[in-house]
């Protein structure tokens, strides 16, 4: 079995990194940077920059903080918030970008998955799905940071993402996002189980028992976390240690 990864996730607005609950309710958790600095010195596998409002405010990425992460990081570094062009993305990778994730720019124009895909390569495209569950059970594609609801199914989303050449879908509860009473773990098999690329579960990581859960009832092959990371609740290596006394393999800091 492949080792599993630990994904810390910076959500910036206005040059800090924030956090919220159901995306909504956005508090101050300190400089994108110096959370990088720690997070790269604790041993996480990779980082995740986002910026949560450029699609709301209709701007471009915050290349000046991607800058400033992407120097303190000797491990992957994915970026999304305001993608949505061949050359906002290559404005990104310039700015020492391992990965970008779309999201909302992906429900609009799906061939720009096709497009980055062909010229920066699978490995290099996240496809970021923003998923709720409606009253009838299903679970619904969101947009625009969680405001818009989309008539499409999260499952069929991902199928489709992966045709068109993402190489991981970034899975994101909203339902669990910031509560910490989980990662919405049926949602997470159910598109582990559809496509063969890798799935990251997000939303809802409180307890190192969440991530174990991730891994195997939720079938992910990463889980993302903010806040149980961000405020030093969790320390990276004895999430590390925990998980390979579970017998779930991790890459050894």
């Amino acid at each position: 079995m492949l080792a599993k990864r630990l994904i810390a996730c910076l959500d910036v607005r206005n040059g800090q990194v924030v956090k919220g609950v159901n995306f909504e309710g956005l508090r101050n958790a300190g400089d994108p940077a110096e959370l990088a600095r720690r997070y790269n010195a604790e041993g996480i596998d990779e980082l995740v920059l986002l910026d949560v409002t450029a699609t709301l405010e209709a701007r471009g990425t915050f290349l000046d903080t991607v800058r400033a992460v992407a120097a303190e990081l000797f491990i992957p570094l994915t970026v999304g918030g305001g993608i949505n062009s061949l050359e906002s993305a290559k404005a990104v990778f310039d700015a020492g970008a391992d990965k970008v994730s779309i999201n909302s720019a992906a429900l609009r124009t799906p061939e720009l998955i096709s497009a980055l895909a062909q010229l920066y390569g699978s490995q290099a495209v996240v496809v970021a799905i923003d998923g709720a569950q409606t009253p009838g059970g299903r679970y619904r594609v969101f947009s625009r940071s969680g405001t818009t609801e989309e008539p499409l199914d999260a499952v069929a989303w991902a199928r489709e993402a992966e045709s068109r050449g993402a190489g991981e879908i970034l899975l994101t509860s909203i339902d669990r996002d910031g509560t910490r009473s989980g990662f919405d773990c049926d949602l997470t098999a159910a598109v582990s189980a559809a496509v063969d690329i890798p799935v990251i579960a997000s939303g809802g990581a409180g307890t190192f028992d969440h991530f174990a859960e991730a891994f195997t009832a939720g079938r992910a092959d990463a889980a993302l976390a903010a806040s149980v990371f961000h405020f030093s609740e969790h320390a990276v290596a004895d999430l590390k240690c925990f998980l390979d006394r579970r017998g779930i393999p991790v890459r050894r800091s």
